[in-house]
């Protein structure tokens, strides 16, 4: 799923939100901090740090491991064939899906629906990453180590300022972004109908052309993420939003693998 979340909007809604604890004062107003004994310890006065959102991204992480062990146990697949899907596969990628649109308008609720969508989500990467492995023997080896290849080279990137995010960057990479997402809503329409463009599963040179763009521009979204991080943490925005922080890494990293999983298995099909 693509992830066009994590944006200067998102950042401000995420600051401005006066709700479960999320109300961020004014850096220009905040009060000084004092160490008196008068002045009682406000847990709220904590903000947000890039080390802080990657405990909370670690910790969705490993919840999303632990969906997709159960989602890889729960296909029936012998003598290399998949006999039977998980339903529950089906509907963990449906309940994500409804998190992450809720998290879209509210994301003051991210360390709650975080975790679920962490949890419904690996029920379905481990379902479709042990029906790929049972057609193409050791391609999710493959999947997850180009995956956490791309991360570190555009965590180190963006680190490095190779790659700089500017507003203009965010605008291309976002609206990109949102078209694809939109193009693979009418697709899945079409499908219901028996028409579904041949090139998304084909190994034709379009078909991997696509598969191509669409794993450079879920790296790109990196980027974007590893921005908003930054930015948070520099602005002093509430604790809180590292776990919607966190949540937007999982998504981005997610579709990455499971785009990169599609586009091993055209080049295998070769």
């Amino acid at each position: 799923m693509a992830n066009p979340m994590l944006n200067e909007k998102k950042l401000r809604a995420a600051a401005d939100s006066d709700t479960a604890g999320w109300g961020a004062p004014d850096p220009t107003t905040r009060a000084p901090m004092s160490d008196g004994p008068t002045s009682p310890w406000n847990p709220q006065s904590r903000t947000m740090t890039v080390g802080g959102t990657a405990s909370a991204t670690a910790v969705l992480f490993v919840l999303l491991m632990a969906g997709a062990i159960v989602g890889w146990l729960g296909v029936e697949a012998p003598a290399g064939e998949v006999y039977k899907f998980p339903t529950f596969a089906i509907g963990g990628l449906l309940v994500g899906l409804v998190c992450a649109i809720v998290l879209a308008f509210k994301p003051a609720w991210a360390k709650v629906l975080g975790p679920v969508y962490a949890v419904a989500e690996g029920l379905f990467v481990g379902a479709i990453s042990k029906a790929y492995e049972t057609y193409y023997d050791g391609i999710v080896v493959q999947a997850a180590g180009a995956t956490i290849a791309v991360v570190a080279v555009m965590l180190a990137l963006y680190g490095l300022r190779i790659i700089k995010v500017t507003n203009r960057m965010r605008r291309i990479v976002i609206g990109a972004t949102l078209g694809v997402a939109v193009f693979y809503g009418i697709s899945l329409l079409m499908s219901l109908f028996g028409a579904t463009p041949t090139f998304l599963s084909s190994s034709s040179a379009l078909g991997i052309g696509f598969s191509f763009l669409v794993a450079g521009l879920a790296a790109f979204n990196l980027a974007l993420d590893f921005d908003f991080i930054e930015r948070g943490a520099e602005e002093r925005l509430p604790e809180s939003v590292e776990w919607y922080a966190a949540f937007g890494v999982l998504v981005t990293v997610v579709w990455l693998y499971l785009e990169i999983l599609r586009l091993l298995a055209k080049l295998r099909d070769r």
